[in-house]
């Protein structure tokens, strides 16, 4: 059994939770306390209402999300919302979420996690917007479809591909999420292969007139990385169990 606050703290301490700025529904942090006392973690990407219910299933958790409970902003307790509010705190599971904190994280972070899994090397910071990276860049000497493969067997889902770039490849970017916009930015630093989560329409068509391999790997499969990283950082903190609820989107 730990203290929730006692781990509270020191997640917003080494995600630095306070400081990096976010999107309005990010809301990071705690955002459902128990009772405090904590005697397993859960680790999902979406604090959905399927999500909930499933962490909530034993003693009082931690869970530890990437897409909190308040992305549509303030509503009213009613429908599916107090659905999921009555059922984690029914159960005593307390809620901690972290969007761009968890992405940018040099340990933990989405972007470093997959910028390994796929083995990148000579790492840089990526994409600056007001004074933070949005990614990550570097090496990876390969095919195309070299790295297709190894990331369609790392994320465990069909990769969708844009191959307007070389076929053999010698930059990389790296920005897990939503960033297919970026595509233009990240072509003006010289990547000739960007992975992200997904993007919009007109991403591929750009990508196509830059020249540059635009691979979508899916929004949901490559932000699996850092909840899994934080809850295994905990465990071995505060010596308790954890589990990860897998609860894809397709997108």
């Amino acid at each position: 059994m730990a203290d929730l606050q006692e781990m509270v703290a020191f997640l917003d301490q080494e995600l630095r939770t306070k400081t990096i700025p976010d999107y309005p529904g990010a809301v990071n942090g705690l955002q459902l306390a128990n009772d405090g006392q904590i005697h397993r973690i859960v680790a999902a990407v979406d604090a959905s209402l399927p999500v909930i219910e499933e962490a909530a299933e034993g003693p009082p958790a931690l869970l530890i999300v990437h897409h909190g409970m308040f992305w549509q902003g303030v509503q009213p307790l009613t429908g599916p919302f107090y659905r999921k509010i009555k059922a984690a705190m029914q159960r005593g599971l307390a809620v901690y979420s972290s969007h761009l904190p968890l992405d940018f994280h040099p340990e933990w972070g989405n972007n470093i996690q997959l910028a390994r899994a796929v083995g990148l090397s000579g790492i840089t910071p990526f994409l600056e917007r007001k004074g933070l990276h949005l990614g990550l860049a570097g090496d990876w000497e390969g095919s195309r479809e070299g790295l297709v493969a190894s990331l369609e067997e790392c994320l465990a889902t069909r990769i969708h591909l844009c191959p307007a770039g070389p076929g053999r490849i010698h930059r990389l970017g790296i920005v897990t999420g939503g960033a297919g916009s970026e595509i233009a930015a990240a072509a003006a630093e010289g990547i000739d292969t960007f992975i992200t989560g997904e993007g919009p329409h007109w991403s591929y068509t750009l990508a196509e007139e830059l020249g540059v391999n635009l691979i979508y790997a899916g929004h949901y499969a490559t932000e699996t990385f850092g909840v899994k990283a934080v809850a295994a950082v905990l465990s071995s903190r505060f010596k308790l169990d954890w589990s990860f609820v897998d609860h894809p989107t397709g997108l």
